[in-house]
């Protein structure tokens, strides 16, 4: 600043009046260190709730992949099954059904390809958008279902191609 500016600043002033104390911005305060302020109480729900769930229906519950297999059935084949390197035989589309029009039709489809002495087999659980809220109903289902039938030795997510999350293969035992 030169003296031509400080000359125009103080006739800018000349009838300002200096602010009570209580009406003054205070000097600079220290912000407060940045922090999550529940983040100690939400890990600890999430771990509780990780204990107390069954992880497969969780993943099924939230659109994710699925992913089972009995203890005979090895990475190799699990890899391939999940690549689609398997020759699909059959294929079933649940697609509309109710959750008990599903099983049979499900349970009534492996039993037909065990007797047709098929090995790898598609099914179309579909991915649960049309469920609203609720999220999926059959994708859960279907997931439940296939693990407890012993025709089933392994069953994966399809790649997006044919169906991504809304499908799966399904490895089935030798006749």
């Amino acid at each position: 600043m030169n003296d031509d500016d400080r000359e125009l600043f103080r006739r800018a002033m000349a009838d300002a009046s200096p602010l009570k104390a209580k009406k003054r911005v205070p000097a600079e305060r220290r912000k407060p260190r940045p922090g999550a302020h529940f983040s100690r109480s939400d890990e600890h729900e999430v771990l509780r709730e990780s204990l107390t769930s069954d992880i497969d229906e969780i993943e099924a519950n939230t659109g994710e992949a699925v992913r089972f297999h009995r203890p005979s059935v090895g990475k190799r084949t699990m890899r391939r099954l999940a690549r689609g390197s398997y020759a699909v035989q059959a294929e079933i589309d649940l697609h509309g059904l109710t959750v008990a029009e599903a099983k049979p039709a499900l349970r009534q489809f492996i039993s037909d390809c065990m007797l047709s002495g098929y090995r790898c087999v598609r099914v179309v659980h579909g991915k649960g958008r049309g469920s609203g809220e609720r999220g999926p109903v059959l994708k859960p289902s279907v997931n439940r279902w296939l693990r407890r039938w012993d025709d089933v030795l392994a069953f994966v997510s399809t790649p997006q191609v044919h169906g991504g999350t809304g499908a799966i293969y399904v490895l089935l035992r030798d006749s």
